[in-house]
């Protein structure tokens, strides 16, 4: 982890921040419309991926960081288990859905190896 200077710098933090983006801009689509609850749980799980991603880095402790991967992966789980209520109610496409699976099975596996790596 020593070409790691800022959480920044990590590449599942950079991709979370691409689906959090992503995500936004596809619950801001007219089809959302009226239906706050689930644009405010899904917007709020995906901020969670990279917010916990970038203060587990900030903790300086690798159990610490760690754990906040762990919360992060949950975070990644809510976040598709809210994209299958999106594509139940035909507010995404299901080439928007597999898009959004694609990414967050890749984040996932990141933060998995970067947490593996920690507990070594």
């Amino acid at each position: 982890m020593a070409s790691i200077q800022k959480f920044e710098d990590i590449k599942a933090w950079q991709k979370a921040r691409v689906l959090t983006k992503e995500i936004y801009v596809i619950t801001k689509s007219k089809s959302f419309d009226n239906d706050f609850d689930l644009i405010r749980q899904i917007r709020r799980a995906t901020v969670s991926v990279m917010a916990n991603i970038a203060e587990g880095f900030e903790r300086k402790r690798d159990k610490q960081f760690a754990h906040l991967l762990d919360i992060s992966m949950g975070s990644l789980a809510e976040v598709k288990s809210h994209l299958y209520v999106c594509l139940d109610l035909e507010y995404i496409k299901e080439t928007d859905f597999k898009n959004f699976s694609v990414q967050i099975e890749e984040i996932g596996k990141m933060c998995n190896a970067l947490r593996k790596y920690l507990k070594e």
